[in-house]
């Protein structure tokens, strides 16, 4: 089997309090694929947004990386020097934000931008830097193209300033593309929009992508596989049509079951009931017990770890564990 684009093993990420050192990330792995596309979703403060920051070196201080590695085609980044990471981030790592005003400078144009992104990575002149800051932006759906590259982030619609944002990530043509968020302000029509012009360009240029969302929606139309993270911790991971049309960890049921469907004739929708345990009270044993609709004693004392499943799948729960099926199915 070929080397994975990125490999994260046992990441754990902590902050330091003054009360002491609270988990955001507890032992969460994975891997993606060249060419894949791997969907994060979970509730708010699951770590999604956290695991991307954690692989780009962007952790928020006093946040850390406390453990695990975090492999690029094999080579480990996470314990590299600031400056050989900043070379990394961009060139061969690309990073699409939620909000694209945090990621456009509002006193450069859009053609400043993209050119001394491009020129940091890539040795071009600056003609020739221009032209393919244009021809990004055409790729990406920006009329005029040639005309719009001079104009400031302000003049662009917010679809429009994540088009642009799309294009920076993609300018020196990364390896890997981690997309936080990237549809959650726009209208439904442009999300759309947005996401296919996110899988075309990638799927042209052989990029990965890590698409980090809550929306399951999002992720049914563009995933290949799909991770599902619980307070800091992967409840399931596996092929995205598998974990959808049969979800089996009880959050991951949760979370399907709140999602209306055109089919759909009841008048409630499923609610999983409480809230994401914080950092500061995570219970002992599974971190989803309290919630659980088929919680058993076990759940309660031991943490579980990711069980195998048919088809590449993978669980974090008792309830698939051979040794204490009998006990599950007894409560």
């Amino acid at each position: 089997m070929s080397t994975p684009i990125l490999s994260v093993r046992d990441l754990v990420v902590e902050f330091p309090t003054r009360r002491g050192t609270l988990r955001a990330l507890d032992k969460v792995s994975f891997d993606i694929a060249e060419g894949e596309v791997l969907g994060m979703v979970g509730e708010s403060g699951a770590g999604k947004s956290l695991t991307g920051a954690a692989i780009i070196g962007l952790l928020e201080p006093p946040g850390r990386v406390a453990g695990g590695e975090i492999l690029l085609r094999g080579e480990r980044i996470d314990n590299l020097p600031p400056e050989k990471m900043r070379r990394i981030r961009g060139r061969r790592i690309g990073m699409v934000f939620q909000d694209p005003l945090t990621s456009l400078n509002p006193l450069y144009t859009v053609a400043e931008q993209l050119i001394e992104t491009i020129r940091t990575h890539i040795d071009l002149s600056e003609k020739d830097a221009r032209k393919r800051a244009v021809a990004l932006l055409d790729r990406v759906g920006i009329p005029a193209a040639a005309r719009r590259i001079d104009d400031y982030p302000h003049h662009f619609s917010g679809g429009m300033r994540q088009r642009v944002v799309i294009a920076l990530a993609l300018a020196a043509e990364p390896e890997l593309v981690i997309a936080d968020e990237p549809t959650t302000a726009l209208d439904v029509s442009v999300q759309a929009q947005i996401i296919d012009v996110l899988k075309e360009i990638c799927a042209e240029r052989g990029a990965s992508v890590m698409l980090i969302t809550h929306d399951m929606g999002v992720i049914a139309e563009t995933a290949d596989r799909v991770a599902v993270l619980y307070a800091g911790r992967l409840a399931e991971i596996g092929p995205v049509r598998d974990v959808i049309q049969r979800a089996e960890h009880p959050y991951t049921v949760g979370l399907m079951g709140s999602i209306p469907t055109l089919t759909q004739t009841a008048d409630r929708l499923t609610q999983i009931p409480g809230s994401m345990p914080r950092l500061n009270a995570i219970p002992q044993g599974c971190a989803f017990n309290p919630r659980c609709t088929r919680v058993f004693d076990r759940c309660k004392v031991d943490r579980p770890e990711l069980i195998a499943r048919a088809g590449g799948r993978q669980m974090a729960c008792w309830l698939y564990d051979a040794a204490v099926q009998g006990e599950a199915e007894n409560v």
